[in-house]
């Protein structure tokens, strides 16, 4: 009867009552992904939002959403009625100004409304770092945080990690942007400081073991993968992956500080958090206490596959995603060279038809092989002759079938990768290049007709990479303008009834 399952009863009328499971950070790279791992267990859940209509698309319609701020004491009261097991989610470090005091002023806010709520269980997710070693602001922080947690009353599972490995998570893409953009790297002292990087599936599961461990007293596990690495064998692990060539010279000077100030250089992005993280690498963070092993079933992945699982997750979300929506959400405008999503160049546009989604799609079903590419088919041919010279297939393919796809078919020098009849059809290029490319084209209905989207999709190898789609992207502009221009026109000239 201590855990949560055993007092849980899905459906219950007890449902409203001491037996919810709190949310905090459902809109973050951890609480994203555990959200969706917590309504499949059917458990009665409650996220805590401040800004809930950022939510409520990603919940399930059985999640309830209440808005709150930790800052916020007050608001936290309601958020924390019949809640069993809270998880704290939350740090400050993307916020500007004193961080540290943030999540102190947050941490005691959350720790008093739960002991006024009378909360049972607070799991939260802090980082590794021996305390009696002089930590870093962010680490020493993130383990205060803990304390205050404890202060609540309730029994707090804090699981302290090293570097997550995961397609989002910022260890991850600070690594990737190193890799990717800089060939030839100065490395001070601190890449070679040993970590235990953990894959990101493995916090998930940890996370959620936590609830079904019976009630009693706070506890501290120690989480890490098996490898004890620094940043330097990561980089190295992650290039071997990409198939990257990339040349380390270690050096005795540049401090964290001063990397932290490059960083912002080379990563802008990431900069604010970034620098914060490079400022901790001065501090081992390995499993000293391997207690975890011992109280839950949960093996971590090793270095190799956390990175190869992380790139095959990307992928896949890569394959569901609607780049429309992605370059939309992203708030950042369609710009020369295409909007870059992660380690993708992502170049959409869009024209509208006065024909029904079948007509408007059957051109594109048509695309390659004896009809051609719609515009330039001489520099299509082209490309192709020069991806036979140095070794690739070429357009010798042609296609299987000349009105109709199917999943698989080799398309000129395409691969069919997804393919809905009438609505989108998505091609994976099989040309020689440094990288990866995708060319999609999706057809919605419209109050008169229907648009036509066309989207290219560029994943650059390195430098080479962007060198390649740059150097030719207005040629790429030129044609693939014309080239939905030219569908256009044979939707608009199609016949329903063909």
């Amino acid at each position: 009867m201590d855990s949560i399952d055993a007092t849980i009863s899905p459906g219950s009328s007890e449902a409203s009552g001491r037996q919810v499971v709190l949310l905090t950070g459902g809109t973050g790279y951890i609480g994203g992904r555990l959200l969706p791992i917590l309504e499949a267990r059917k458990l009665p859940l409650r996220c805590l939002a401040r800004h809930p209509e950022n939510l409520r698309p990603r919940v399930a319609a059985s999640t309830e959403i209440v808005p709150g701020d930790v800052l916020d004491a007050e608001s936290l009261t309601a958020a924390m009625q019949g809640v069993h097991t809270a998880y704290y989610l939350i740090h400050s470090m993307g916020r500007a100004g004193d961080f540290e005091h943030d999540e102190k002023r947050a941490a005691a806010n959350f720790a008093a409304a739960a002991k006024g709520a009378g909360v049972r269980r607070i799991i939260y997710l802090g980082g590794l770092g021996n305390p009696r070693h002089r930590l870093s602001k962010h680490l020493r922080s993130r383990q205060e945080t803990g304390m205050l947690l404890r202060e609540s009353g309730a029994q707090v599972i804090e699981f302290r990690a090293s570097i997550i490995i995961g397609s989002g998570s910022v260890s991850y893409e600070l690594i990737r942007a190193l890799v990717e953009r800089v060939p030839l790297m100065i490395c001070p002292k601190w890449v070679n400081v040993p970590a235990q990087p953990i894959a990101v599936e493995d916090v998930l599961d940890y996370l959620v073991a936590a609830l079904d461990l019976p009630l009693g007293e706070s506890r501290i596990f120690e989480i890490g993968g098996p490898d004890r690495v620094g940043y330097g064998e990561i980089m190295r692990e992650y290039a071997r992956q990409r198939g990257l060539k990339r040349i380390m010279i270690p050096v005795p000077v540049l401090t964290p500080y001063l990397s932290s100030l490059w960083l912002g250089l080379v990563t802008p992005v990431y900069a604010r958090v970034g620098r914060k993280l490079i400022e901790g690498l001065r501090n081992p963070t390995i499993v000293e206490d391997g207690s975890a092993l011992e109280v839950f079933p949960i093996r971590p992945r090793g270095l190799r596959e956390a990175i190869d699982r992380a790139m095959h997750n990307e992928d896949r979300e890569f394959a569901a995603t609607r780049w429309s929506d992605a370059v939309s959400a992203s708030g950042i405008k369609p710009r020369w060279g295409g909007t870059r999503l992660g380690s993708r160049i992502v170049d959409t546009r869009i024209v509208s038809v006065r024909v029904p989604p079948a007509a408007a799609f059957a051109p594109i079903e048509r695309i390659g092989g004896r009809t051609g590419w719609y515009y330039a088919d001489g520099l299509w041919r082209l490309r192709g002759w020069f991806d036979l010279l140095v070794g690739g297939v070429g357009l010798r393919r042609g296609r299987r079938d000349p009105r109709h796809v199917r999943v698989g078919d080799a398309l000129d020098f395409w691969r069919v990768e997804d393919f809905e009849p009438d609505r989108l059809l998505r091609l994976r290029a099989e040309m020689k290049l440094p990288g990866r490319a995708w060319l999609e084209f999706e057809v919605t209905p419209t109050q008169h007709g229907s648009t036509i989207r066309q989207t290219a999709v560029f994943e650059p190898l390195g430098l080479l990479g962007l060198a390649y789609w740059y150097g030719l992207y207005p040629l790429h502009h030129l044609v693939f303008s014309r080239m939905l221009k030219g569908l256009a026109r044979a939707a608009e000239a199609e016949s329903p009834d063909d």
